[in-house]
């Protein structure tokens, strides 16, 4: 682990991203608390695969055992976050705007801000980070190769705090990816579906150059 301040990932939704993010946190060596909707009886199975580094519990709990928490959770459920343990830390997001599972909003259709940024007003305190958003889930745990490697794949970051984006650019080369720094929070969009660099496997250069040419669309 290369962040001594981060010794536990709290995992609120335990979908196909969270499940694999927490696959690659418990082999990078921590330990992970990992929540859904459903219950924590009903992720048995994950976590006994996991093994005895994770635990299940509740949405609530995922956030406050979290020294950094990932959230993955459909954008149309961020209102239903528990927001209080996530409080004063670093939460990765790894949504995206899909209108036909989230219904319209409109401050995302006339885009004068994103899903993010949604995110990030929720939380005043906390400093979002949109992290594995653009790429296929069951890549997480086949795309990654250590430093160094060549063409190693990258990964786009955004965020609005220098100091949780280096945080969060350090678990990804533990989990086996370069970083490209989109941004602010407001420059997300760029690595939204629909431009150049969400699905692809990219290396840092061509990322870079997919960020650059992205051009914002209207859903």
């Amino acid at each position: 682990m290369s962040n001594p301040t981060i010794h536990t990932i709290g995992l609120i939704g335990a979908g196909l991203i969270g499940g694999q993010v927490a696959r690659l946190a418990v082999a990078a060596g921590y330990d992970v608390v990992i929540s859904n909707s459903r219950g924590p009886e009903t992720l048995a199975d994950l976590v006994a695969e996991l093994g005895p580094r994770a635990r299940a519990a509740t949405a609530a709990e995922a956030g406050a055992a979290g020294d950094l928490v990932v959230v993955t959770v459909p954008l149309k459920a961020i209102t239903d976050l528990p927001l209080e343990p996530l409080a004063g830390k670093t939460v990765i997001d790894t949504n995206n705007y899909y209108p036909q599972r989230d219904g319209q909003i409109v401050a995302l259709d006339d885009q004068s801000t994103t899903s993010s940024q949604l995110l990030q007003d929720l939380l005043p305190t906390s400093s979002v980070v949109k992290a594995f958003n653009h790429i296929q889930w069951s890549q997480l745990t086949t795309d990654g190769s250590p430093r160094g490697t060549d063409n190693r794949r990258a990964l786009a970051i955004a965020g609005d705090d220098e100091s949780a984006k280096a945080t969060v650019t350090a678990l990804l080369d533990e989990f086996g990816f370069d970083t490209v720094d989109v941004g602010t929070l407001a420059d997300s969009w760029r690595i939204e579906p629909g431009t150049p660099g969400y699905g692809p496997q990219l290396n840092a250069t061509e990322m870079k150059s997919a960020l650059e040419t992205a051009e914002r669309s209207s859903h």
